[in-house]
């Protein structure tokens, strides 16, 4: 099994232009959160997180008032405002301010590449919350609107989608490691923001959000192999960059 992995993983590299170490490390977090997911669901499907779920929504509670999360009434304000960094409306927002810097950078296609990879994330959130049509937990702790399923989480997702994927292409676009490593680590610390405040606002069980988490990095991971793809080409990016 271990030399089979290991071949599928040179394989993936060999496709996408090389056999480099990060391109190994990139199909192996592609297939580990793949994976996850996968086994997320099966439990969340048979029922086997429920009384875990129902504890982290529990505790997170006021005592005086279950129907409002603990902490002062501030913090339930910016769980707020967090929550809306995973809005459908803001996130096309900010995925039209990185297309726009992209097509002023001259990288037209690297343009269309993230605006494809936002629409494709879109598309999987909703097909996946179709699926598994999990019920919200009680109506009583909602303190943002729902209008769709509770599994997977997609704000969670979208933002982890929109976010990571704009994260991984605009640090390739870079020369300097150190912006690389601050655009990932923005990238990153949004989407855990917004999938906290999630379960925050008590309109999604923890074990939703972590499955966004997981199925968004791993649409990110897969749209940079294919930026990279498209790198090798000469396709996408600047020939000195």
């Amino acid at each position: 099994m271990l030399t089979t992995a290991i071949q599928t993983f040179r394989n993936l590299a060999a496709w996408f232009g090389g056999r480099e170490p990060v391109v190994l490390l990139a199909g192996f977090i592609l297939v580990a959160t793949t994976w996850g997911f996968i086994e997320v669901a099966s439990e969340v499907l048979d029922g086997d997180t429920h009384a875990f779920d129902k504890w982290v929504i529990e505790v997170t509670r006021s005592a005086e008032d279950p129907s409002l999360p603990i902490g002062p009434s501030w913090l339930r304000e910016l769980g707020r405002d967090a929550t809306a960094l995973g809005g459908v409306g803001w996130l096309s927002f900010f995925t039209a301010v990185a297309a726009g810097y992209l097509l002023l950078d001259n990288k037209l296609r690297l343009m269309i590449l993230l605006s494809l990879s936002s629409l494709g994330g879109l598309i999987l959130t909703t097909s996946l919350k179709y699926l598994v049509s999990r019920p919200r937990p009680q109506a009583d702790f909602y303190l943002s609107h729902v209008y769709t399923s509770s599994f997977p989480s997609g704000h969670s997702m979208l933002s982890a989608v929109i976010y990571l994927t704009a994260g991984v292409l605009l640090a390739a676009s870079v020369s300097h490691v150190r912006l690389k490593i601050y655009v990932l680590s923005v990238a990153i610390l949004l989407s855990l923001i917004v999938g906290a405040s999630r379960v925050y606002l008590g309109v999604h069980y923890p074990t939703d959000v972590l499955a966004g988490w997981m199925a968004g990095a791993a649409w990110a991971i897969l749209c940079w192999l294919v930026a990279r793809w498209l790198r090798h080409r000469r396709l996408t990016f600047k020939p000195d960059t």
